[in-house]
This record gives C-alpha cells, structure tokens and sequence, in this order.
C-alpha cells in the first residue's frame, strides 16, 4: 500500500462505523515512567493543534520536539548556515506565500531558454526537477505488475493475491463509508429541520426533547458522532467525504489494470533513458498537496504571521515531484536522489513507499550514493500499523534486515499529540530495527497549494519533522557529518519508557522501546545540546 496516500482514517470514523550514544549531557531529563508527566487531560486548544509538534513535553505536556524552546533558549539570535532539503514528493506549490521566499534556486541555469545551461542533463531546472511529467494518477506497484502479464516474474502470484484482496477491501470500503456519509447526512439534515436551522450545537442537540422517532433516531446518531471526536455534522462529513473520495480512488486509479499513467515517453525499466519530465515542479491539480504539506513541515517560513511554522529556518527547498497518486517508480527516486546529491541537497525527505519494488537496488544504489557523499536520508516508516521487521518496505537501506547500505539513512514512525499509552498513531508501523526514531505525525498543521493549510496525519509528515530537526542541526553545526547528525537524532532523543498501544489494538501493548532501534522520540532542544558538544 502506498504512504503518499497519507489520508488516515481517524478512530472516530471507525467507532461511527462500528456503532452504527555520544555521552554528552542532554537537560531534558529522560523519562522513566508515564507517571513522571502529567496526562494532557484538557482538549488541545486551536493554537496548540496547529502547534503541536514544536511544543514540549514536560512544559506543555505534549510529546512535540521542544522545536519553540529550542529557538527560545538555544537558537536566539545565532547565525546559521543556509542548508538545502530536497524533498522528494509529489508536487509542491512553490508560490505558496509560506513557501515562497525559502526556494532553492538553480544559479546556473537560465529560466526559459530551453538549454541546459549548467550541463547537469536537465533542461530549465530552476527550483529542482518534474520526473512525473503532466502525469499524476497511477496504479500499485503490484498492479503494474499484473498489467505487464509477466508470469514468469517471482512476485506475479502473490501479487494476483493481493489484487483480489485490496479490491474487495476497497470495494467494501467505499460501500461502508457511502452508507456512513448518507446516515450522518440524514440525521444532520432531520435535526437542522426539527431545531428550524442550519447550524447548531451540541449542546443544542443534547436538549432535544420529542417523542417523533426519526428525530430521536438523528439525535442518537449525532451524539455518538460526538461522543467519537467531531464536533459537528459538517467536522464528520467533510472527513467521511474524504473517506468515500479515498477509496473510490483506489478502484478507479490504483487498482485499474487497465490504467495508462505514465506519459513521460521513457522506458521505466531502462536506468541510463534519462532526460525526460521538466521543470515544472507545481502540483497538476489542488488535491495533489501531500508534497507541499510536506515541505511547509520541514521549512514553512517562520514568524512571518502567516499560517505555519516550518521546524528548520536558514533551510532552501529543492522541489523533486516523483510521487505520483500511486506506487512511485523505482527509477523516478533514484535519479530524484541523485539529483539532489549532485545538486548540493544536504538532506533529503522521503514521505513516500510501497511493498514491492522490481528495481529496489537502484534504489539502495541511490541511497548510498547519498551516504557516500554525505546527504541524509529522512525515510517515513509507513502506515499500516505493521512490523516492517517482519514486511519488505521499500524504499530501504537494506534488504529486509540485512546489512545497511547506508550511514545516513533514518526511518521514522509517528506520534500522537498526546502523552501516554496512546501516544504512537495507530497507523504507524514500527520495527526494532528498520524504524530508528519517532516523531510527531498525526495531525499535523501545514501548507496545502493555493495559500492555504490543512491537517494531514501520516508518517509521511513524521520524516519532514525529523528533516527539520536534522537541518536545523546542519545550519548551526555544519562541521558536523551527516553520519554524526545522523547519530545525534538518534541518541538525543527522549526516552520512553513505558508501555503503549501497537496498531490502534487497545489490546497490543508493549514497550515503547520495542517499537524502535532508539527507543526514543526526536527532541530538537536534546539534538541542538549535543551536537554543540561534539569535538
């Protein structure tokens, strides 16, 4: 399944269905047992949710990274270093008013000439690069490769298994969540008529008295939608929409076998057929906002009055738009990571991933190219709440848990913004060892095209937290390796000792430190204090 599909269906949704080291001193003190902080027990206000993911633990009682108290207390008024973040995406709106003045700017090429000024084998590559071309819909991986007709491929059965399965989830998915809008649409529309108004309360629904049976029915329906996190009618359909509008999708798109998608003209099983795409790295369409959401994480333009914060400042965006509304194509990222190598990205962020991938070692090759030049790597872990131990994911720095290819690769999983054992997101996978760290990435308030903001839930928006930090760390230590960064994110971070909720399963608990290479959560402040100590 792909991650860029970053839409995550909330546990409200569901119940509404089922009812109807380096040894350098860190300050922020370990935490050794859930007692030791205060639950959040109060709602999040509106500038908390949008903030969430900056605040502190133990000051605000929220697991973000203490990104405010680092800028507070550490950061000041110190001068950085501008670092370059590729980020590997689908399209970004670079004429975002909180994108706009952090681009990347290709100097030595020439806007609109049509030449390859700076001979880097892309023609009027000025923000970065489009290996999409004017395409964006696409199948699953493991559709294309039924639609090749293959046989003889290794993966050509279990990937006619998994075709019949996914259409049938879903098929009776879409069905589901039809039945669910329609339901709550109902109730909404026989309570507006009964209270004699349009909009209205919870409050104002609580108090209805009347012996009529479908307005004690719609008011039955609306409460439970209360009582499992919407605050109104228009809250749960605009989310259940979203639901009906995602798998309608997938059988329309991602599972059509018969779906022609690329249009780039290239071979995508020939590495060295290279050239083709353009420059144009907007999105094709409003609802193509996964990667300007992404970027606005990492480097939004800060303190600006403006809608969000990004983590890192001092940071410049390479736009690469290689994602597609579909499974990527391995050759896609591995000329998108080279490309940002060559180009001078010294981090690069990858919120994408499937499970089958029939040229993974371009890949790998690619990734290593970026260890070996000394680029970051910040990889999101996924969402099916699974064990990627245990499951072939790609993109990887190694074959399953074999040896790493790489010395800079970080995979991230995500977190809730609440303290305790709920504070991995249900739909994180996890992995003693291909996942290193957590990070904040359910509900999370960014950039979407065309000026606007929007909150999005995925570990696809955990990696551009962590991509922040590691550029923040680059900006105000830049002797500093990408290895030795690599490893300061890893061993700053706060640990969790405590036992949490696996896969959204109330019934799945372990130890937090059995979820991750680091057992730990990403912290800025703790990364800023031991990078300034490293010799």
């Amino acid at each position: 399944m792909k991650f860029i599909k970053s839409f995550v269906f909330t546990a409200s949704i569901a119940a509404v269905m089922t009812s109807c080291g380096s040894g350098a001193e860190v300050i922020s003190t370990p935490i050794e047992n859930i007692d030791t902080v205060p639950l959040k027990v109060s709602d999040l206000t509106e500038a908390e949710k949008q903030n969430w993911g900056h605040l502190d633990l133990v000051k605000d009682t929220i697991p973000g990274m203490s990104v405010d108290k680092a800028y507070a207390e550490i950061i000041k008024n110190k001068k950085g270093k501008t670092v370059i973040v590729a980020v590997i995406d689908s399209g970004i709106d670079i004429g975002h008013e909180d994108l706009d003045g952090v681009l990347w700017t290709n100097e030595d090429e020439i806007a609109g000439n049509g030449i390859d000024d700076d001979n880097n084998g892309y023609i009027d590559d000025i923000h970065g690069w489009n290996f999409l071309g004017d395409a964006y819909d696409e199948q699953l991986e493991f559709v294309r490769i039924i639609a090749k007709g293959d046989k003889s491929n290794p993966q050509y059965e279990a990937a006619v298994a998994e075709y019949d399965e996914k259409y049938q989830e879903a098929l009776a998915n879409k069905q589901r969540y039809d039945q669910i809008y329609q339901m709550v649409k109902s109730a909404d529309e026989t309570v507006a008529t009964h209270l004699g108004k349009e909009e209205y309360t919870k409050e104002e629904v609580t108090a209805i008295e009347t012996d009529k049976a479908e307005v004690k029915q719609a008011t039955a329906m609306l409460q439970n939608m209360y009582a499992n996190g919407f605050n109104s009618s228009t809250a749960a359909l605009k989310a259940i929409k979203e639901g009906v509008d995602y798998f309608t999708d997938q059988l329309n798109v991602n599972l059509n076998k018969d779906l022609k998608g690329r249009k780039t003209g290239d071979n995508p099983d020939d590495l060295s057929d290279v050239g083709y795409g353009n420059g144009n790295v907007m999105p094709s369409e409003k609802g193509e906002s996964h990667g300007t959401h992404v970027a606005g994480i990492i480097l939004a333009e800060r303190n600006n009055g403006l809608g969000a914060n990004g983590v890192a400042n001092n940071a410049k965006l390479m736009s690469l738009r290689a994602v597609p509304n579909g499974d990527e194509y391995d050759k896609d990222i591995a000329l998108a990571i080279r490309y940002a190598v060559d180009n001078g990205a010294e981090i690069i962020n990858g919120s994408f991933g499937k499970y089958y991938s029939p040229h993974s070692d371009w890949v790998r090759d690619a990734i290593k190219y970026a260890s070996d030049n000394d680029v970051l790597f910040i990889n999101a872990a996924g969402n099916e709440g699974i064990d990627i131990d245990e499951t072939n994911v790609f993109p990887n720095d190694a074959v399953g848990t074999g040896p790493e290819v790489s010395k800079t690769f970080i995979t991230v999983g995500a977190l809730e913004p609440k303290y305790g054992s709920g504070i991995i997101a249900g739909f994180s996978n996890y992995g003693k060892i291909n996942v290193d760290v957590f990070a904040p990435g359910a509900k999370v308030y960014s950039t979407t095209p065309e000026n606007e903001y929007d909150t999005k839930g995925g570990t696809s928006m955990a990696a551009p937290a962590v991509a922040g930090v590691a550029a923040l760390i680059r900006s105000y230590y830049p002797k500093l390796s990408a290895e030795q960064v690599k490893q300061v994110i890893l061993d700053s971070g706060i640990a969790v000792k405590t036992n949490v909720i696996v896969g959204g399963e109330a019934t799945d608990v372990r130890p937090f430190g059995d979820l991750t290479k680091s057992a730990k959560m990403v912290n800025a402040y703790n990364a800023l204090i031991m990078a300034s100590q490293i010799k």
